[in-house]
């Protein structure tokens, strides 16, 4: 926890010197509790670097596209010329995402990374899958993840202005 403190003061504060005036500054320290409060629940000081690496792509202002690639290779495991996920990484992902929505109760069981893991492993025989296929399962929007692109369309429609006047 100590150093991922120090890496958010340091990507906040760089943040901030590239948009003046846009950034809050208590952003990491806010960060910090949030992942903290996901993560570190018992209290120990410990997160997961992946864990916390995969909080902040999913909230960050990227494309959907751009996310769903870093969780890939932040999840996947070489396997010769290529990476694969395997299913057990794909749980790993999946429970750490679903802490997101659990923050505010909305949380999916146990079975729901399950039943996900399993749709997305539907009719593969190979120990992992590529990162296409990874990205087509996505795409096809699974439940557990349904709120991923639902947050993206808001952040999205934040920066949306309409020159017109209402009456």
């Amino acid at each position: 926890v100590q150093q991922l403190s120090g890496m958010l003061k340091e990507l906040f504060e760089r943040a901030r010197l590239e948009k003046p005036g846009q950034v809050d500054p208590r952003a990491a320290k806010f960060t910090l509790s949030l992942l903290e409060a996901m993560y570190d629940r018992s209290g120990r000081g410990y997160i997961k670097t992946r864990s916390a690496a995969a909080a902040l792509v999913a909230l960050s202002g990227d494309t959907l596209l751009a996310k769903y690639r870093a969780f890939f290779e932040f999840y996947a495991v070489p396997d010769g010329k290529k990476a694969l996920i395997t299913r057990s990484a794909l749980r790993s992902l999946l429970t750490d995402l679903n802490q997101i929505p659990a923050i505010v109760g909305e949380s999916c069981t146990v079975s729901c990374v399950e039943i996900a893991t399993h749709s997305c492993f539907h009719g593969v025989l190979n120990s992992g899958i590529v990162e296409e296929k990874f990205l087509s399962w996505l795409r096809s929007r699974p439940a557990l993840l349904q709120w991923l692109p639902t947050c993206y369309r808001l952040s999205a429609t934040e920066m949306v202005f309409h020159h017109v006047r209402c009456r």
